[in-house]
């Protein structure tokens, strides 16, 4: 299956970007802001939560920025005006992360502030490796006046645990979404065997726990989730201190039966123009997902 997967990764330029898109349906919730909103309605009336992400990264001018800062301050207004249950994810490289630091803590502000406003929450998304030290840094320097911001950590580095460890000595009030990771890492810095990461997944949950950390446990892997529901309930962590996060159109049965469960879930909905590269670029970087696109052919789209 690997094999095929890497073949279907390099065939996917050749197939007709309508036909991606009929099988993106399922990860993503559209090209406009109202098809998002759409999508929010639709998760909230199911008992589900959202956090919104307009799809973009890595600019490369400071001007580029403001495309995705305006579409966020009109979804954190719709989230506002509809009285929905959502917020956003923002990633840091689309607010200019690697080309000015100061700039992108600025572009950040503006949304945190607005968020502030409005009662709601930012989360600042995390990409591969190489921008992990200044994503960290820029979480702690906002975390200094701004409460209503969290930060995404990843299970595959090695580093992770230590950077729990670091954070809560800087940040008081830690607010962490804790996943696997999907960036393809040099080995020297990412753990790569299956079973380590998901240990180390549940390593990191009760160390961010025991820092008194709110954590978004973040996961389709049913064992990780059950590990979740186990630490939990081990630590005496109370049902309001954490919550489980999925990508929208992955394992929609497991996600009802966590809400059924009675515990809090989010589920990561993307939108925006940028639908095609996303979609074919998080298969570049994991060929594993292509065996799932591979399937979806063969089976209506499932939200």
């Amino acid at each position: 299956m690997n094999l095929l997967n890497k073949l279907i990764v390099t065939g996917i330029p050749l197939v007709p970007k309508p036909i991606v898109g009929y099988f993106s349906l399922r990860y993503i919730a559209g090209s406009t802001l109202e098809k998002a909103m759409q999508e929010v309605r639709r998760l909230n009336g199911m008992g589900m939560c959202a956090t919104i992400d307009v799809l973009g990264e890595s600019i490369s001018y400071l001007e580029e920025a403001e495309g995705p800062i305006s579409m966020y301050l009109k979804v954190l207004e719709a989230i506002q005006r509809e009285k929905l249950e959502a917020n956003i994810s923002v990633k840091p490289t689309q607010l200019g992360l690697m080309l000015n630091y100061d700039a992108c803590v600025e572009n950040y502000i503006r949304l945190v502030e607005s968020a502030k406003m409005k009662n709601n929450f930012v989360r600042i998304d995390m990409e591969d490796h190489t921008t992990t030290n200044r994503t960290l840094q820029l979480y702690a320097d906002l975390r200094k006046k701004y409460k209503n911001v969290g930060v995404v950590l990843q299970a595959y580095l090695r580093r992770t645990v230590k950077d729990i460890e670091d954070l809560s000595k800087k940040v008081d009030g830690l607010n962490f979404r804790i996943c696997k990771g999907i960036y393809v890492e040099p080995h020297s810095i990412a753990w790569k065997d299956y079973d380590i990461v998901r240990k180390n997944y549940e390593y990191l949950l009760e160390a961010a726990f025991k820092n008194g950390a709110y954590v978004g446990i973040a996961t389709h892997d049913e064992m990780l989730v059950w590990a979740g529901m186990t630490v939990t309930d081990r630590l005496g962590v109370p049902k309001d201190r954490f919550e489980f996060q999925m990508l929208l159109g992955v394992k929609p049965d497991l996600r009802k039966i966590i809400v059924d469960m009675g515990y809090k879930l989010r589920v990561y909905t993307p939108f925006g123009e940028q639908w095609y590269p996303y979609s074919t670029r998080r298969l570049r970087e994991n060929p594993q997902m292509a065996g799932h696109i591979f399937k979806s052919i063969f089976t209506p789209p499932v939200r």
